[in-house]
């Protein structure tokens, strides 16, 4: 956790985003929507890259805005994912980062029912002042005829703090019209990871993927000063 310049909430907007491995179809092999994890995972001998944009939007009444920057990369294995994401956070003139392992398995598939699942862990460890801790998670997705997928699951987080969190994860995918889908996702909580993230994913050539959105804090009403909000802006490709 921060402990310089407020940055509890801020750096906490980082981790959220840089939860394992995205995915609005599944061959596009990305395995998270916006923070929380799908029940997807890169397909074997298959790499994916991403890089994460998120400026605080609106900044706050007085002080610097933050920006979080996140290039991630996860290694396809059979029936399993693994890879590394670096959050930067960049307030105050200063710059803090986590660095990310992070790992996924599917546990169940079953394309003609729509039906998976998969549990998975990540590990933040800081530089600077910042604590060290991780996160567990186990989640199902179903997907209907229409496209539209849902993935509801549980988290935990381990060293969290004093003592352990715990929490729901849901997210929503729709396609609406070629290679446009709105897409959904949350974690519950007033913490690290307790954010609601609404956009529009778009599928792009040569096996890439832009998701745009907007990050709110679970607690970013509770009182006027607590901007914590951003835009979200992602890429990735997947390669070979």
């Amino acid at each position: 956790m921060a402990k310089r310049f407020g940055m509890h909430w801020v750096v906490g907007l980082a981790v959220g985003v840089a939860l394992s491995g995205i995915s609005v179809r599944p061959a596009a092999a990305q395995s998270t929507i916006f923070n929380i994890p799908t029940t997807d995972t890169v397909a074997p001998h298959k790499g994916y890259f991403e890089i994460d944009y998120l400026p605080q939007a609106p900044g706050p009444d007085e002080g610097d805005s933050f920006q979080i920057y996140t290039p991630r990369i996860i290694f396809g294995l059979p029936s399993a994912e693994v890879g590394i994401n670096v959050a930067n956070t960049r307030v105050g003139g200063e710059t803090f980062t986590l660095f990310q392992p992070n790992a996924k398995y599917k546990i169940y598939a079953d394309d003609a029912k729509g039906l998976a699942a998969a549990a998975g862990l990540i590990g933040y460890f800081a530089t600077d002042d910042l604590d060290s801790f991780g996160q567990i998670y186990g989640e199902v997705s179903k997907k209907v005829k229409s496209g539209a997928r849902v993935t509801a699951g549980l988290w935990s987080s381990i060293s969290y703090g004093s003592d352990n969190t715990a929490g729901v994860l849901l997210g929503y995918e729709q396609p609406i019209a070629g290679r446009l889908s709105f897409v959904a996702d949350w974690f519950s909580g007033k913490n690290f990871w307790g954010y609601l993230t609404p956009g529009i994913s778009v599928t792009l050539p040569r096996s890439g993927l832009l998701n745009i959105g907007y990050s709110i804090g679970n607690d970013s009403f509770e009182d006027p000063g607590n901007h914590n909000r951003a835009l979200f802006v992602y890429y990735g490709i997947t390669f070979p």
